[in-house]
């Protein structure tokens, strides 16, 4: 979903001329307005997700096969989906953008027919979803895993997880066609190098009907993986607890559970910073009926400003959003077991540090005490 990677127009002081004129269209004011910037932007970006996101499905590929990692393989299925949905996500999407960019023309002159508008539109709701369903299984998988461990160990095969994963896949992709049967609609939007759900026109029911319903099923997702979390982070502290002078056996399971807790906290605080402006966004544009395609042009000075302020939040909700694909790879490469292990190390030097100086200062206190009584 590298879709947000376009030029803002005329957002920094000075309006290109296709802004200034109402009379042209969505697309031919991106053309005039992407002249100025760089490519490097949008093609650094994809780099960096199609390497993070092969790394990580390398690293889980690995991790996958080893003896000591099977009852965290349902775990890993779904975290080497979710790269897989990502890089996919990137591969589909930031070459058209990057495209676009090069060819400093009008989306329209482009894509006259409209296709690879609605083809962009289709898998920006694909990748979009798909990362939010599949963090919410992983969170409810860990939950089951943790609160419930024999019902889990008895239940929850990797059959089962492969099941729910190609469920998600499948119920997304339908869910992504609807348009395209003549529910909903995707329609090119500001500043014309990207299409996506339609929002603002309030007289096709269908239109309403599937840009709420992409809402409310992504912020349904975000308090399901919010939920679980939370509730695996209560069971884990009181399961820590208990057995804080266990064998190394059970030292190792808590090491384990913390790894894995901390990179589902860091998916689940990625995931909500990303989605949550645009979700938020959409929901608002549907209920006042209004939507950023009125960004093509403005009527006045005053008007004008806050259109600007308008479009700029809103593309910097969907920028926000298309970042998951690059943050999430990257949150589980850096959250493993190694790289954790060297931080706990760190901690615990500064805190063997911290305790000599009091020990240090205790001994020093005392003994000015004694010359003192002396």
């Amino acid at each position: 979903m590298s879709g947000w990677r376009q030029c803002q127009g005329g957002h920094n002081g000075t309006e290109p001329g296709a802004m200034r004129q109402r009379g042209n269209g969505t697309g031919r004011a991106a053309a005039e307005g992407c002249s100025g910037v760089s490519v490097a932007f949008p093609l650094t970006m994809m780099i960096t997700g199609i390497v993070g996101n092969a790394l990580a499905m390398l690293l889980v590929s690995r991790s996958y096969r080893a003896k000591e990692s099977r009852r965290k393989r349902s775990f890993l299925l779904c975290i080497g989906s979710l790269a897989l949905t990502d890089l996919l996500g990137q591969l589909l999407t930031s070459p058209i953008v990057i495209s676009v960019y090069l060819s400093n023309r009008a989306w329209h002159a482009i894509d006259p027919s409209g296709h690879l508008c609605a083809f962009f539109g289709f898998s920006m709701t694909v990748f979009g979803l798909c990362p939010l369903f599949i963090a919410s299984a992983m969170a409810v998988e860990r939950t089951l895993a943790i609160r419930a461990p024999h019902w889990y160990a008895s239940h929850m095969k990797t059959r089962v997880t492969k099941a729910v994963l190609l469920g998600i896949w499948l119920a997304v992709f339908a869910f992504a066609l609807l348009p395209i049967a003549g529910l909903g609609q995707y329609t090119l939007q500001w500043p014309g190098t990207w299409c996506f759900i339609s929002t603002g026109d309030s007289q096709l029911t269908g239109s309403l009907f599937f840009a709420s319903t992409f809402a409310v099923l992504g912020l349904l997702s975000l308090v399901v993986t919010v939920v679980c979390n939370l509730a695996t982070i209560e069971a884990l502290v009181s399961r820590c607890r208990t057995k804080a002078t266990a064998a190394r056996s059970s030292k190792q399971w808590g090491r384990i559970a913390m790894e894995t807790l901390i990179q589902l906290l860091g998916i689940m605080c990625v995931l909500s910073a990303c989605w949550s402006p645009l979700l938020v966004t959409m929901l608002k544009m549907i209920f006042s009926h209004t939507s950023f395609e009125h960004c093509k042009g403005f009527s006045s000075e005053a008007q004008s400003s806050e259109m600007h302020k308008e479009c700029n939040f809103f593309l910097i909700a969907v920028r926000l959003a298309s970042l998951n694909q690059i943050l999430d790879p990257w949150v589980y490469l850096l959250l493993r077991k190694i790289l954790l292990q060297k931080f706990c190390q760190a901690a615990n030097a500064v805190s063997k540090c911290s305790n000599n100086e009091l020990k240090e200062r205790s001994i020093t206190l005392t003994e000015e005490i004694r010359r003192t009584a002396a």
